[in-house]
């Protein structure tokens, strides 16, 4: 696996997904991903791999390959880890590079206007506690995105990588939007679960009453 190091703490974040495009690397590792963000810390990744699930997330395979690393984010926002661990075999997992450039074309150009108007600020948000909480949603987000479900990936894969935006720049109103996002979700949930117990309620009725 290529090791490179992007020194991507004297750049933008945009720039730094640029820059791993432009390599002429056929595959793009997971261990080289880590390498050019992990100075970042947990948000940078955390939005990095949610923004290309976005991108990329419809190919088969991909939402494994790219959930996973979440997953284990997430947890290790919750114990309070200082810094990324991923096993081995998971640094040596790949995609082909021409597909991360496609994907991540989609994206970039409305990324950079956000970007540009994010600045630190409600500290509360992104306090330690904050953290966990929100290594807490972004476990169980991250075990949607592993499924393979058809679109299934999008609305998760958007929150994670608001969360991962909102710690990356201590934004606490993006942080904020996160946690509205989580909460459309919960109530959507809410909802069509109600439908399906609406819908299904007799039948169920009816086959309990045969025993």
């Amino acid at each position: 696996m290529p090791d490179y190091d992007y020194h991507s703490d004297s750049r933008t974040f945009s720039q730094v997904i640029e820059d791993i495009g432009a390599r002429e690397d056929p595959k793009l590792y997971l261990g080289e991903l880590v390498n050019a963000f992990g100075e970042r810390g947990f948000g940078a990744l955390m939005l990095f791999f949610g923004l290309l699930n976005i991108a990329i997330g419809i190919i088969p395979g991909t939402t494994t390959v790219l959930g996973a690393p979440l997953l284990l984010m997430g947890l290790q926002l919750v114990i309070r880890q200082e810094q990324l661990w991923l096993p081995r075999w998971a640094l040596r997992r790949a995609i082909e590079r021409e597909t991360y450039r496609n994907g991540v074309k989609k994206v970039l150009i409305r990324f950079k206007q956000v970007e540009r108007l994010s600045r630190p600020r409600l500290p509360a948000m992104t306090s330690p506690v904050s953290e966990v909480l929100i290594g807490i949603v972004t476990v169980l987000l991250s075990c949607i995105l592993v499924l393979p479900i058809w679109g299934g990936n999008l609305v998760p894969a958007l929150i994670i990588s608001t969360f991962g935006f909102g710690l990356m720049q201590r934004d606490g109103i993006v942080v904020l939007i996160g946690w509205a996002g989580v909460a459309g979700v919960c109530l959507f949930i809410w909802l069509a679960g109600g439908l399906v117990s609406l819908a299904l309620g007799p039948t169920i009725q009816w086959v309990t009453g045969l025993f």
